[in-house]
């Protein structure tokens, strides 16, 4: 037919349809569209009841008297769709290796190159920081929570406002490179220019008078000044965990990705970011054993550091160069221009919305208490490790040791959560981050305050009370990490799922606002207080295991709060969907005299076209009225 097809209601023709007779096409196109008029009894092909052939889009129609191989297409009711602008024919198929598409994997293994090239670059960065800042000469663990509140934060702040600038005058290409490049041109010159003068331009006099002057309890705001350089290193270590990976690579990857090639592939991700932690956990034990092959005389942690920056700024230009051959090789995937509004909530609204749920309100507990337990037990872990490994080269491989072992347990425990879900609910599983956090920091905390009693029983095992603080810390830090990337997480963002829309997203945006910047600052400020209140961080000790006794207390209660009423919400939310299934009136199928079936129904909404409808229903299922 020349005119096109029409809906209304399931199908209507143009009022004054022109036929035209359509030829056998020879030999492929679309002769295999038309067939004869023999039924044909091939496996997946089904026959009308006048035994002719269906077919997709197209029946055929009896030929006339005088008519000779002449075939008259007939829309019916299943091509429907076609009238929304979609093609009669099947598109082909796109080529696919090992059932996945190639343009699929021109995505995903570049994107998985590239995140394991960020991520090996982050656990190198993650762990030289802390030797640099803890085991620095005039400088301790006690630097590390001044470090984060007053100069970690601010500048985090000032580069989400400097990004915010940019991303409105640049392209997304430019502002790629705009922003990774600084990075991997100060890493690189912190190696081999920035730490090797570092005795020329750190301020070690005036430190050293201000702390005569002030005392030994501003021995960490001091230091910062002490060590500047170093605590800039610390900084940008923590922005490339932050910018590069959560802004540039996740905003990279949900660009070029479909929302199904995401749900099949970001898990495998996560597992892939673990096998970078390994991996890169395995390198920074290698370069900081080489201390032990050099001479007298020769600064081995500068070797060690100018070694793992090299690599650092190798990996950054292999993925400046992945990030360019992703936009000049692969076509991005449309977008509805359709956005979802998301609540600019202050402040002040945020702090009305958790006080006005409880559902929320517990919500809020599991996230800040998570953030401040992990600060309280990691600083005085931190401070312990270099008391005994005072080296940056031995703290060092302590630490890559440590990346390692991370990595290997949260590989495990994300194989794990899945059973955990299935077998036990979410109740357990939101349950098991504290409980974790709780054994280990009763053990670690009770090794420190009584340590000496504990001694001549830890000496049968070749440890002192110190080496088993570290120990004991260490395992804290492994479990309570793994667990909070296998479990805490899914828990926190499957909890939004039963919310209404409203409460979810407000809900959300409010623990965004409030609790994560209070949840990771707390920790820090209570130290804080706690240091210059009683003098020092060992003296603050006690007084720590209490603290963080009670918020992992307050944690697992809400938790279990928390448990009753996303159980509560789920019973309801599946009441509802059973309410709405009975309520659903189903088409009954008839049959009229001359035994075609059809569907009738009650109700007028399956019918919305009346008799157009009817007749369109009558043609396609008795072709001789045709």
């Amino acid at each position: 037919m020349e005119a096109v097809s029409q809906t209304k209601g399931l199908l209507s023709h143009p009022s004054k349809p022109i036929i035209r007779a359509f030829y056998p096409i020879p030999q492929g196109g679309l002769r295999h569209r038309f067939n004869s008029l023999k039924p044909k009894s091939l496996e997946g092909l089904s026959l009308s009841s006048d035994g002719f052939q269906k077919v997709q889009s197209f029946s055929t129609k009896p030929q006339l008297v005088g008519q000779k191989n002449r075939f008259f297409p007939i829309c019916r009711a299943e091509a429907a769709a076609a009238a929304d602008g979609e093609p009669v024919l099947e598109e082909k198929e796109s080529p696919k290796f090992m059932g996945i598409e190639v343009v699929t994997l021109k995505k995903i293994i570049p994107l998985g190159a590239m995140f394991f090239c960020i991520l090996f670059n982050y656990t190198i960065l993650r762990d030289t920081k802390d030797v640099l800042v803890v085991t620095a000469k005039g400088s301790s663990a006690e630097i590390i929570p001044f470090l984060k509140t007053w100069v970690n934060l601010p500048m985090a702040v000032g580069f989400m406002l400097l990004y915010t600038k940019l991303a409105n005058v640049l392209s997304k290409e430019a502002l790629f490179y705009t922003v990774i490049l600084p990075f991997i041109a100060f890493f690189g010159a912190f190696g081999f220019v920035l730490y090797p003068l570092s005795n020329y331009f750190h301020p070690t006099a005036l430190a050293d008078n201000l702390l005569n002057i002030l005392g030994p309890r501003f021995l960490g705001p001091i230091a910062i000044l002490r060590i500047w350089s170093f605590c800039l290193f610390y900084v940008m270590a923590e922005l490339w965990g932050s910018v590069v990976i959560s802004v540039l690579f996740w905003g990279f990857a949900n660009q070029i990705t479909t929302v199904d090639e995401a749900k099949r592939f970001y898990p495998l991700f996560g597992l892939g970011a673990n096998v970078a932690l390994i991996f890169s956990g395995r390198t920074v034990k290698y370069f900081s054993n080489l201390r032990k092959s050099l001479g007298p005389g020769v600064d081995g942690w500068a070797v060690s550091l100018k070694a793992m920056m090299s690599i650092v700024v190798g990996m950054g230009v292999a993925i400046c160069f992945i990030y360019w051959w992703v936009n000049h090789n692969v076509p991005l995937p449309t977008r509805s221009k359709k956005k979802k509004e998301k609540p600019n909530l202050s402040t002040m609204e945020s702090l009305k919305i958790l006080a006005s749920s409880k559902y929320i309100r517990d919500l809020a507990t599991l996230v800040v208490a998570y953030g401040i337990s992990i600060n309280l037990v990691e600083v005085t872990w931190k401070s312990k490790l270099k008391a005994q490994f005072p080296s940056p080269n031995e703290y060092s491989s302590f630490m890559g040791d440590f990346s390692t072992a991370t990595g290997i347990a949260t590989f495990t425990m994300m194989l794990l959560s899945q059973w955990i879900f299935d077998k036990y609910g979410w109740g357990t599983a939101a349950k098991i981050t504290p409980t974790v956090l709780l054994l280990t920091g009763v053990g670690f905390f009770s090794l420190i305050l009584f340590g000496d009693p504990l001694a001549p029983t830890l000496a049968k095992f070749g440890l002192t009370p110190l080496l088993a603080a570290v120990y004991v810390g260490a395992m804290q830090n492994i479990f309570s990490k793994s667990a909070k990337y296998s479990l805490f997480d899914p828990c926190k963002e499957m909890a939004y799922i039963p919310l209404d829309e409203d409460t979810k997203v407000k809900g959300k945006a409010a623990i965004d606002v409030v609790c994560n910047p209070l949840g990771k600052s707390g920790g820090a400020l209570i130290q804080q207080f706690m240091i210059l209140t009683f003098g020092s961080l060992a003296n603050s000790t006690p007084y720590l295991g209490g603290v963080l006794l009670v918020i992992v207390l307050a944690w697992l209660a809400a938790a279990r709060s928390l448990d009753g009423q996303f159980t509560a919400l789920r019973r309801e939310e599946e009441i509802e969907k059973e309410m709405e299934r009975a309520a659903v009136k189903i088409p009954i199928v008839s049959q009229d005299e001359s035994g075609n079936g059809s569907l009738t129904s009650d109700s007028s909404s399956l019918n919305p076209t009346g008799g157009d409808s009817a007749s369109a229903s009558t043609e396609s299922s008795s072709p001789s009225n045709l």
